[in-house]
Order: structure tokens, then C-alpha cells, then sequence
């Protein structure tokens, strides 16, 4: 079995990882999405927040914790090309202004979660959306293996 990447992997900061259990937590009892933490995307990036919806739909989440975390990070435009909607989401104290108007954005803290915007809808293609699935359906599956049996490498 390929070595599978840690779901918190200790880059994270306290706040990011409160914000990412807001997120999932609203995600799932608001719009019943399941949610991925931490998904390896073809492109090389990673998406924070994965959510998938109970009709396929994907969203991706990009956390940003502070001010200089989000001026610092350029590849949030390369999540919208495995998503039908792209967010950014944000812990309640940081300004919101500093978010791009045409994008969508969340606010969370460890508890709870909300929509401050909703995202543009940009449905993915089959092709794209197909091979989403799968690669979702085959990581949760392998998370639960190792969860169940951490000594079969």
C-alpha cells in the first residue's frame, strides 16, 4: 500500500486547524458534505477542505488564518480547475475585505461555520469530475485502512 500523507501533517496552525473543523463541521450539518482534510490534487497542490456534496458536487476550501498567510499564497486559482466552487475561508477576526469580491468566503471558528459568500458555480467537466470521485473514493478508503490496520504498509 502507497505511504498515504498525514491528514494534519504539523504545518498547520492552531487557528488553521480551528477554522478547518468549523469548516467541515458546517460543511457536513448545513449542506450534508463529506469532507476530505488535506487532498492531494493532480496540479501538486493540496486542498485544505474538500467537500463533496450529496449530488457529487466538489467544493474546495482554502484556509487563510491571517493576514500574511494569505498575501503570501498565489496557487489558491489552481484548486478552481477540481472544483465546482471555490472558497476561501477565514477565522472570525480577520478582515474579510481582504479577499477577492468574485470569490467565495466562509467564516469559521473550532466549533461552527458560514457562508459570508457563496461561490460562482464552474461545473467540472465528466472527465474531471469522474476522476475526482475516484481519486476521493480511493483516499477515504485508504484513511480507513490505516485507521483500522497502521501496521500493513
Amino acid at each position: 500500500m502507497a505511504e498515504l500523507p498525514q491528514i494534519v501533517d504539523l504545518r498547520q496552525s492552531p487557528t488553521a486547524l480551528r477554522v478547518q473543523r468549523g469548516v467541515m463541521r458546517f460543511l457536513r450539518a448545513a449542506h450534508d458534505f463529506c469532507c476530505f482534510a488535506e487532498v492531494p490534487l493532480a496540479n501538486g497542490r493540496r486542498a485544505d477542505v474538500l467537500g463533496l456534496g450529496p449530488k457529487g458536487e466538489i467544493w474546495i476550501v482554502e484556509i487563510k488564518s491571517s493576514l500574511i498567510d494569505y498575501q503570501v499564497d498565489r496557487k489558491w486559482p489552481q484548486y478552481r480547475e477540481f472544483c465546482d466552487r471555490f472558497f476561501f475561508a477565514k477565522p472570525p477576526e480577520l478582515d474579510p475585505d481582504i479577499f477577492p469580491a468574485e470569490e467565495g468566503l466562509m467564516a469559521a471558528d473550532g466549533h461552527d461555520g458560514a457562508i459570508l459568500r457563496m461561490a460562482a458555480e464552474t461545473p467540472l467537466a465528466p472527465a474531471r469530475r469522474k476522476a475526482m470521485l475516484v481519486k476521493l473514493a480511493r483516499l477515504g478508503a485508504d484513511r480507513v485502512h490505516v485507521l483500522m490496520d497502521p501496521n500493513d504498509k
